[in-house]
Order: C-alpha cells, then sequence, then structure tokens
C-alpha cells in the first residue's frame, strides 16, 4: 500500500508546480494548488518498469510495441467497458497538443468549434490559435450542480459547427455526464454532422457514487464520429512522461489526423513514456483503488472543513477530477483583487476561474490531489485570511 500521507519535497525538480511559483505569482511563499499534477509517488510498479528500462541504457528512437496497445485496450475495456481495436490507437505526446493537431486535421480556418464554459482553457486555446471561431455553449448551473445547456446549442447549431470540444469529466466542475446527457449530445451532434472529440483523460479519477460513461460505448454510429483522448498520465502522476493516447475508429478519419502527426514528426513514442503507461494499465489497478480512497478522504476533509470554517465560499462537489470549484463570490471581490488575496494573504495559489473562460469569474480551482496535511495547512491558512478581512 502507499503511504499517500507522505511529503516528498519537489522542490528543485523543475517540477511547474512548485519550482515556477515565484514565475507564476510573483511569490514562492504559497502552497501549490494549482496545475492538475498530483504530489503522490506514482505506483512502485511503473517506477521498478522505468528503472529496468532506463537500465538498458540505449534511448534511441522507439516505437509503439504492441504490448502496449494490447495494455491500452485492456484498461479501456476492464475500467469503462469499451471494446477497442489495437489499430485505432494513435500516439500522441499529450492530449492537449492533440487538441490543436485535431483542429488542423478536421476543421478549416472559420469553422466553429464548440466549448462548454467554463471548461479547461486549453480548448479555447486550440480553437483561437488555430484561427477556428469557438461557439460557446456555457453549463447551466442549477439547484448546485452543472448541466449541459444542449436546448441552447441546438439554437445555435448552423453547417459551420464541425466539432465539439467535450471534457469528460468536466475540469474544472467535476461533472460526471450520465450516459443519458452523453447520449442525447450525441444525438445532436450526428444529427448535424458535428465531430465529437471527449477528452476523458480524468475518467479514472472518481469519487464516492459516480459512473464513468465512456463515449465509445454508445453505439457504433457514435464510434464513427468519435475521437476519444485519454492517457495514464493523470491517473498515475505521469504528466511529464508526454504520453497519450487518441482513439480513433473510423478509418479514414485516423488517417486524416495521422497525417497531421506526420507532417509535424510526433508520432513517435517517448521510449519511458511507453514503458509507465504500459505499466500502469497492467500493474497499477491496487494502487488506483488505494488512490481514490485517498482522494475521497481528501473532499470530506475539505468539504467539513469549509462548511465548519468558511461557510461563505461554497464548493461545488465535485464527482469526478481531483479539482475542485470554489465560489468567492460572497467576497466581493473583483477577479483581481481574489487572485492578490489569495496569493498574498491566504499563501495559495490557486488556478484563477476566469481563466476557464464565461461563468469561472468570481471562483478558484483546487488541487486537492496532495498529503492531507498540506492541505489542511492551506485551508487554515484561507481560513485565517477570510477571518481577518
Amino acid at each position: 500500500m502507499r503511504d499517500f500521507d507522505q511529503v516528498v519535497n519537489r522542490l528543485g525538480f523543475n517540477s511547474k508546480k512548485w519550482d515556477a511559483c515565484e514565475e507564476m505569482f510573483g511569490s514562492k511563499d504559497v502552497s501549490p494548488m494549482w496545475i492538475a499534477d498530483m504530489d503522490f509517488q506514482t505506483a512502485e510498479e511503473i517506477v521498478e518498469a522505468v528503472k529496468a528500462r532506463v537500465d538498458h541504457g540505449i534511448f534511441g528512437y522507439t516505437g509503439m510495441p504492441e504490448s502496449y496497445t494490447e495494455a491500452v485496450a485492456g484498461w479501456l475495456m476492464r475500467q469503462h467497458g469499451w471494446k477497442v481495436q489495437k489499430e485505432w490507437i494513435c500516439h500522441c505526446p499529450g492530449v492537449v497538443s492533440a487538441l490543436s493537431f485535431l483542429v488542423d486535421a478536421f476543421t478549416e480556418p472559420g469553422d466553429k468549434i464548440i466549448v462548454q464554459s467554463p471548461v479547461y482553457y486549453p480548448f479555447a486555446r486550440a480553437v483561437r490559435t488555430g484561427g477556428r471561431t469557438m461557439l460557446d455553449n456555457p453549463l447551466k448551473f442549477v439547484d448546485g450542480r452543472y448541466k449541459m445547456d444542449l436546448d441552447g446549442l441546438k439554437a445555435q447549431l448552423d453547417d459551420t459547427v464541425k466539432m465539439i470540444f467535450l471534457c469528460s469529466p468536466h475540469n474544472p466542475v467535476g461533472r460526471v455526464w450520465t450516459r443519458e446527457e452523453l447520449q442525447e449530445l450525441a444525438d445532436l451532434c450526428l444529427a448535424h454532422g458535428i465531430l465529437i472529440v471527449s477528452d476523458e483523460i480524468h475518467a479514472d479519477l472518481l469519487f464516492e457514487g459516480a459512473h464513468h460513461t465512456c463515449f465509445g460505448t454508445l453505439g457504433p454510429e457514435v464510434e464513427d464520429r468519435l475521437i476519444l483522448c485519454n492517457a495514464a498520465s493523470k491517473t498515475f502522476n505521469l504528466a511529464g512522461l508526454k504520453t497519450s493516447n487518441i482513439i480513433i475508429p473510423n478509418q479514414e478519419l485516423r488517417a486524416q489526423f495521422m497525417a497531421i502527426l506526420n507532417r509535424y514528426n510526433v508520432g513517435s513514442g517517448n521510449v519511458l513514456g511507453l514503458v509507465a503507461t504500459e505499466a500502469a494499465y497492467r500493474y497499477g489497478e491496487p494502487w488506483l483503488k488505494e488512490l481514490r480512497k485517498y482522494l475521497q478522504g481528501n473532499l470530506d476533509f475539505m468539504m467539513a472543513f469549509m462548511k465548519e470554517r468558511l461557510p461563505q465560499i461554497p464548493v461545488i462537489p465535485p464527482e469526478g477530477t481531483y479539482l475542485v470549484w470554489m465560489d468567492f463570490h460572497a467576497l466581493g471581490m473583483d477577479d483581481q483583487e481574489l487572485e492578490q488575496f489569495c496569493i498574498q494573504k491566504a499563501k495559495i495559489a490557486f488556478d484563477p476561474g476566469y481563466e476557464f473562460g464565461e461563468g469561472g469569474s468570481g471562483y478558484m480551482r483546487a488541487n486537492i490531489a496532495c498529503p492531507r496535511v498540506s492541505l489542511k495547512e492551506a485551508l487554515e491558512n484561507l481560513a485565517r485570511a477570510v477571518e481577518e478581512l
């Protein structure tokens, strides 16, 4: 069993989350609860597999072995009930880079791409930097829970809408979409010829009572218009190894995507990333079960703390991810004031909500994938700062 309470010093290891705090926030004296990686060491089986590969001592150009695609397909079947053919799996350095490649592969300048804000900010960046038009279909906040506004979307659609970026589970609000919600979205997309890009990188990180529906399980007709993005990076804390899987059942679409990867020469794998991902999917499930339990404990602790000490800052309980969406509107600050308050007074580096688009103003996103002692310290600092207002 992994000791998730262990505090591991990440300073001095070129950790963006820790070593870049002064550059990003103007202070080293902050608890880094921003960027989405975990302060936990990964599963020992993964570490041992990487060590064994390192001991070989040669790190030349590499390919994606059949054992790797077997491991990816096996994981998706066991965890999410989606039967994937090995040839559907394309390697990409990361889901974020894949978004830009997908924009290039399947849309033209001026085409519209749907996002559902507040949402992971690289979605909007990929659309805009690609010279495409972002069609924002903001989520609705109803009775303390976020929902898709599909009626609103339907009213906006025309023949210039080519693609949707779906975040499932949703970052930053933590929704795990139901099968019924996804089916309704799929029906709308199929009726209008819209290509579905489903970012499911957080699919393995669920809280009690939540069940993730893999978009690929909605049937062959949906599969034919689906591009699913996943990786072991969030689940097993491997983001720095730059390995993701872009799964494209439609052969013609897959060929178009591979042509773009070949144009930019990014189709071959990271030798250690492939080894780590394969080990994660073959041997990492017991570690993941322990991780989920620990994250549930962190969430329970945070919800109780906020209710008792900071009831004026509502927390939207996440159903998935290890990210928590916090509502700071009651403090009466604009976004810049709130950001500086969190950094200078509370000594916490959150991701500011406005970065996630419409509906994010007045919110902060907190990363709770850390030892509980670190979470407690940050929340105590926040409570003290609010009490001093």
